[in-house]
């Protein structure tokens, strides 16, 4: 599938990579993927971005995705439904930072010896969800017959399913809908 990627997918998965290590994270996620396309310029993502008002809001994006980080991974969405139930995920999130530290819930711990030496020789997995949004962006190229998944793709596949960074996204404007219609207007 790589092989397929053209110069702004790549930089997208570079740029993700960078992200994470800069993070200390274990893992490359779909958060980090979205850094990475707004750290674009001259793309059809970056385009969509400014298009959007989302480029002129990055402090807000990134803002959003360190509080869903601080909620252990929950989105607003699975917040307000816990909510509804009357567990008041804000105050866990309190309670738990109070007696382990700021972003105790974040999942970042140090790594073991094993995962140090292999982050320094360059190999962090992507997640199971990161992965799915790469192979989304194919089947999204294919679908609009592509020849190479370019960065727009990353960003719609981005965009589509359940989740904090669709979420994110849409919250600053840009859906699925949005973004194809900035993308790729009709001729």
């Amino acid at each position: 599938m790589f092989e397929r990627f053209g110069r702004g997918a790549r930089a997208v998965v570079t740029g993700a990579v960078g992200h994470a290590e800069r993070a200390g994270a274990r893992e490359i996620t779909e958060e980090h993927m979205l850094l990475a396309l707004l750290d674009q310029e001259g793309t059809k993502a970056s385009f969509a971005f400014r298009a959007l008002g989302v480029a002129d809001r990055r402090a807000s994006v990134e803002a959003a995705l360190e509080g869903a980080r601080r909620r252990g991974g929950l989105s607003e969405a699975d917040a307000e439904a816990l909510a509804g139930l009357g567990i008041d995920v804000g105050a866990i999130v309190s309670r738990v930072e109070e007696t382990h530290g700021a972003g105790a819930l974040a999942g970042d711990r140090p790594p073991s010896p094993a995962q140090a030496k292999g982050w320094r020789s360059g190999h962090r997995p992507f997640t199971r969800e990161a992965k799915g949004v790469l192979e989304k962006s194919l089947r999204i190229a294919v679908g609009r017959r592509d020849r190479t998944i370019g960065d727009e793709h990353i960003l719609l596949a981005l965009s589509v399913g359940r989740g904090v960074v669709p979420e994110v996204l849409a919250s600053h404007g840009a859906t699925y809908e949005t973004l194809e219609r900035t993308m790729f207007p009709p001729v």
